[in-house]
């Protein structure tokens, strides 16, 4: 069939189907000139390998983005990642982000949170609220959404290690609400791999760690299956210093041994795979980042299908979060980092993201105040509704460079994942520091890149100023430790001592099984257990992992 014989297939069909079920924000698409644009373009000249490397938006092999309309029917989820301080003022911020026009939220935990220890613990000691919201118990987790209903909005939370506890006293506080679990929207990062490799917040070993993550994916099938049990995460890969081919890489092969450990535990692979996702990061290079994001797609569809036989095209989708580049960002001049956020999420959207945080001018220096983080929204709704690059379905299609980056990523991309084939799997690989060591090498060389003036910074290493910075800041009070622990105290008071030993017992004799934890996890969340006691249990269970040699 000729390329113009298949565009007419997929217009009548694939496009037309989806059209009916979700109408375009317009009846026409036109350019300042009056140009009409139509859906999308495909090349005047036949070329034979076209369907097989690039198709039709919405069809394998996904290569030019994963829905047939894409922003020309709704604009991506704008999310701003947040959460500082105490419950309380996390929700201010969040409702002030929704009044703002920002479409999901996205929350970001403390760092004794993200380790599974309570606020009263003395792990917790001076950074409760510090680089995120502190969340110890169900009330702590019921303040972070008040007035907020979680049957009507999506939520990312960026949790791995207790993901599982987590997402239990969200769904405990929804039913507080009077939601049913299928009606929950949202996310959990819940990778555990990327912590060993590039980011630290791990709490358990890989064997239990992995077990944690198929629960999840077995009781979110059955009870929440809106949510996306999983958030793939190459954003921290990057941001360790990887390039652009090895965050594909990476995060490909941690997907596989999700995949994998899903299925040695008895799950079919259609029944989990359309309830993954992806994080990926935008980083400078506008044009890579463009091609990145459409050969991580082409790849997985190809992955999952061939490799691991689903039958189901959503279960063959890559679907993606992205956030700019945190790591770019700079303490000097931050005003410019205005300039750098918009080239990267431009990348995000020229690339097909299905949701988008942008970074903060100010987050090089502290956490982002108000005002900045209104810019960062800003800056997608410029995007969205005034640049013109949401009007088609693939802009960039076609494009020699990007055709070729597109090609030479996943070249190099597949080149390392049969490396980590050879070694057994990703979690060999991480065991062994294999991603560690490539990753560290790469970020030697840029920073190398960097000192040597071979890579330009803007006003870091050329272009300089001497300036003082006249943003405001946003300052933690530090009280707010004291308070978590007279409230984590006032709860352990008022709730039933019988109660809790009971559950603690059968927790503990559960890690010890195999049975599916997380219904006991939502019990726990129900009767005021805290994630510092479920995680001592588990730590005393599974012990703690402990990276060696790398």
């Amino acid at each position: 069939m000729s390329i113009s014989e298949e565009y007419k297939r997929w217009k009548e069909n694939t496009h037309k189907k989806s059209v009916d079920r979700f109408p375009e924000r317009k009846s026409r698409f036109l350019t300042s000139s009056g140009i009409e644009l139509p859906p999308v373009l495909y090349p005047i000249i036949e070329d034979s390998s076209y369907a097989e490397r690039l198709g039709f938006p919405g069809e394998y092999p996904y290569t030019r983005g994963v829905q047939p309309t894409m922003y020309r029917g709704r604009f991506w989820t704008m999310r701003q990642y947040a959460g500082f301080s105490t419950a309380a003022e996390s929700n201010k911020r969040y409702r002030y982000l929704l009044e703002n026009g920002q479409t999901g939220l996205s929350v970001a935990f403390d760092l004794p949170t993200q380790i599974g220890y309570d606020a009263d613990d003395p792990m917790a000691l001076g950074e409760v609220g510090k680089v995120g919201v502190a969340i110890s118990s169900i009330d702590d987790m019921a303040t972070l959404f008040d007035q907020i209903p979680l049957d009507q909005v999506s939520t990312s939370m960026t949790i791995n290690a207790p993901a599982g506890v987590l997402l239990a006293m969200y769904i405990a506080v929804a039913r507080r609400q009077g939601a049913e679990m299928k009606d929950l929207r949202g996310t959990i990062q819940n990778d555990i791999l990327k912590e060993y490799v590039a980011r630290g917040t791990y709490i358990f070993p890989p064997g239990p760690s992995m077990r944690l993550i198929t629960d999840i994916f077995q009781f979110c099938a059955r009870e929440v299956p809106n949510w996306n049990t999983i958030s793939i995460s190459g954003y921290h890969i990057r941001e360790a210093g990887s390039t652009a081919a090895q965050e594909v890489a990476f995060t490909l092969a941690n997907g596989m041994a999700y995949v994998q450990a899903a299925l040695d535990a008895g799950l079919d692979v259609d029944s989990f795979a359309p309830q993954l996702s992806f994080f990926f990061n935008a980083h400078n290079n506008l044009l890579e980042e463009v091609a990145k994001f459409r050969a991580a797609r082409r790849m997985w569809a190809r992955i999952m299908r061939e490799r691991f036989k689903a039958q189901k095209p959503a279960s063959w989708q890559l679907r993606f979060h992205t956030q700019t580049a945190g790591s770019t960002l700079t303490a000097q001049q931050p005003e410019n980092n205005v300039v750098r956020v918009t080239v990267q999420a431009l990348s995000a959207v020229l690339g097909g993201t299905q949701s988008l945080h942008t970074n903060s001018m100010d987050e090089a220096l502290w956490l982002p105040t108000e005002k900045s983080v209104r810019v960062a929204l800003r800056t997608q709704q410029i995007l969205a509704y005034e640049s013109g690059v949401a009007d088609s379905v693939d802009p960039l299609a076609g494009a020699y460079l990007i055709e070729h980056l597109t090609d030479e990523l996943e070249r190099q991309a597949l080149g390392y994942i049969q490396k980590i084939d050879d070694m057994g799997g990703a979690t060999i690989a991480v065991e062994r520091g294999y991603m560690q060591n490539e990753i560290q090498e790469a970020a030697y060389a840029a920073q190398k890149a960097i000192e040597s003036g071979e890579q330009i910074v803007v006003g870091v290493n050329q272009f300089e100023i001497e300036e003082e910075i006249s943003l405001e800041r946003q300052v933690i009070d530090p009280s707010i430790e004291a308070e978590a622990r007279a409230r984590l105290t006032a709860i352990r008071a008022r709730r039933d001592a019988g109660r809790t030993a009971e559950l603690l017992t059968r927790l503990e004799s559960a890690a010890k099984g195999s049975e599916n934890l997380m219904p006991l996890f939502i019990e726990c969340a129900q009767n005021d257990i805290t994630l510092g006691e479920v995680c001592n249990i588990l730590r005393g269970v599974w012990g703690e992992f402990v990276a060696e040699g790398f």
